[in-house]
């Protein structure tokens, strides 16, 4: 299948005009064949012939952090700190284990949202309550794969009991429920390594190399060295992206300090020798200097998640110090119920904002075409794509997104970049490709029946309402002594402050 984009601007991050002249892009199979006048001459006679006349072809946004596993639970839970947010979010109980279509539908929910705003790539980290098994992982995967969607997957699992993931609470909890939380969890390292080995067989490279694989340790102080040792050498093995949340709050950076012998838990991970170019390092807001140094030198990642943030109280990412040292930068909605939507347009306008309550020198604040760099050719390198992503030119994979500039948010078009992060929402969003296929047209989802998905996700999820509830009033009993440890680690001076205001220690 061959399609022709003709009489397109396309976008141009570097230099001052924003956008080529008008010109033609052809599209031959998966992949751009050809750029400019020869695009024309090139097309097979079944090509299919877009006009892109007053319209902007742009390379397909990447949401390069995600957790599909809550997509029906958008505006569930009011802001809360990530440590009791959790609680509440993705409790290991069995009354919230999904079934195969439940998990398939939740899925396709997103993908839904995703491709209708433009996005054709995500890496989902994602959890599976009360611990992943092969028909789950199957329904979410057999999703992705109908949908369309570009997608990288991880199992975002720990295998250590709670009480060795938080401070404190050995001190604050009564001792039955401390001999609960300190209770080895029943899904240990050989299932879920058993779990990966399915993963990668049955799905890594499948869709021809649409869905892969990656692998999670979900966050340092969450495994056991062995089981991190386990991932990396399953990602260096298979060249998979390694997703780890660090240092997203203050009472991580108390961790680090308490259990780490005082180092972060950057530190720890450089110690282990687990710093990699293959690391997407989730959040970074509580590092410091020297942090920041050695996740430069090992040529990491970090994905910026900045509503997800704010929605959770955790802080403001220093992005220009980031920045500064040549560290990538990707965005990512991060999951469904701290940002209650998946539209990266949101992301990136709130990463062209936050920045910029940071300090008073206006000239270190994010600039618009920063933005989409981030956006763009950050998202491919943390998927390990960037010689096939993140650029329309030929060779490169035809993940694009077509916009039409006769909108609201371009009228009048004074400068593309900025109008792109500040004015754009998904409205303009006209056309969107994976691997050469259209998977949105006129309005319309090409691979799923739409109103047909939303009537069977309002019934499912209507049916999970008891299971819910059930998961709430499990959360309300520990809920005291996650606030007094939440507290405890708020008042800490731990030598920096990443909340906006006078937030220091309070003694």
């Amino acid at each position: 299948m061959s399609t022709l984009f003709r009489g397109v601007h396309v976008l141009e991050l570097d230099g001052d005009r924003g956008m080529s002249p008008s010109t033609d892009v052809l599209v031959e199979g998966e992949r751009i064949k050809a750029v400019g006048a020869a695009a024309a001459a090139h097309a097979p006679a079944a090509t299919r012939v877009i006009d892109g006349r007053g319209k902007l072809l742009m390379p397909g946004l990447v949401n390069a952090h995600f957790h599909s596993p809550v997509n029906h639970m958008k505006g569930r839970l009011d802001s809360l700190p990530l440590e009791i947010f959790m609680l509440y979010e993705s409790p290991a109980l069995e009354a919230l284990r999904p079934n195969p279509r439940e998990a398939y539908v939740r899925t396709l929910l997103a993908c839904a949202e995703m491709l209708k705003t433009g996005v054709t790539a995500v890496q989902d980290d994602a959890f599976f309550v009360p611990e992943p098994t092969a028909d789950i992982i199957d329904a979410v995967m057999q999703a992705y794969a109908d949908s369309g969607i570009r997608v990288t997957l991880a199992l975002d699992e720990p295998n250590l009991p709670e009480l060795d993931k938080l401070p404190f609470l050995a001190d604050l909890l009564p001792s039955g429920m401390r001999a609960e939380l300190a209770r080895p969890r029943a899904f240990g390292m050989e299932g879920l390594l058993g779990m990966y080995r399915h993963l990668i067989a049955r799905w890594h490279g499948a869709e021809g190399g649409r869905l892969r694989a990656a692998v999670s340790c979900s966050a340092p102080q969450r495994v056991s060295r062995d089981y991190f040792h386990a991932l990396d050498d399953l990602s260096r093995t298979h060249g998979l992206p390694f997703y780890a949340h660090m240092l997203e709050t203050k009472l991580q950076r108390v961790l680090g300090h308490q259990r780490f012998d005082g180092r972060s838990l950057i530190r720890y991970v450089s110690d282990l020798g687990l710093l990699s170019e293959r690391m997407n390092i989730i959040h970074a807001i509580w590092v410091d200097e020297d942090d920041l140094d050695l996740i430069a030198a090992a040529g990491s990642v970090v994905a910026h998640n900045p509503i997800s943030n704010l929605r959770l109280g955790s802080g403001v990412m220093p992005f220009r110090a980031i920045r500064r040292r040549g560290i990538p930068i990707c965005l990512g909605t991060d999951e469904a119920i701290a940002d209650d939507a998946v539209n990266m347009w949101a992301v990136a306008k709130m990463t062209g904002l936050i920045h910029n309550i940071a300090g008073p020198d206006y000239e270190s604040w994010p600039r618009a075409g920063e933005v989409l760099d981030c956006l763009l050719r950050g998202g491919a390198r943390a998927m390990g794509l960037q010689d096939e992503l993140g650029s329309i030119e030929p060779g490169r994979l035809a993940d694009l997104t077509l916009l039409d500039l006769d909108t609201l948010p371009f009228t009048p078009l004074n400068d593309l970049h900025r109008q792109l992060v500040y004015c754009e929402s998904g409205v303009s969003v006209a056309l969107t490709m994976v691997a050469g296929r259209i998977v949105f047209d006129e309005g319309r989802l090409a691979t799923m029946d739409e109103p047909a998905l939303r009537a069977e996700a309002r019934q499912l999820f209507a049916a999970r309402a008891a299971a819910l509830r059930t998961a709430s009033q499990a959360a309300e009993r520990l809920l005291p002594y996650y606030r007094a440890m939440y507290a405890r680690a708020a008042a800490s001076d731990v030598g920096m402050n990443r909340w906006v205001g006078d937030a220091g220690p309070r003694h």
